[in-house]
């Protein structure tokens, strides 16, 4: 009776589990989230590459990747790096449109 019990308990509690959401399981966030912002531009010079966080991340920025190998993290309304990120993906005549 107790070995039955135990089990039934058991199943239970995984179903319990298995009905959490997976965010307050465990942090799923991909690491290239940002949670503080730079609030100044670089130098143009400076700036290798721009990315956006992942899709799943609280708050969503831009990555500047830099010369010297550091990423820094810029607020998406921030208007200097979304104007760089535009110019070097291609896409300022389609934000002029608007």
């Amino acid at each position: 009776m107790k070995t039955s019990c135990l089990t039934l308990g058991l199943l239970l509690l995984l179903a319990v589990c298995q009905a959490l959401p997976k965010a307050l399981q465990y942090n799923t966030a991909p690491a290239d989230c940002c949670f503080n912002f730079y609030t100044r531009s670089l130098p143009l010079k400076f700036v290798t590459g721009i990315t956006e966080s992942h899709s799943s991340c609280p708050m969503q920025a831009f990555i500047v990747h830099t010369l010297r190998g550091k990423q820094i993290c810029y607020s998406k309304t921030f208007q200097w790096v979304v104007d760089v990120y535009n110019q070097l993906h291609g896409n300022e005549s389609s934000s002029q449109q608007h």
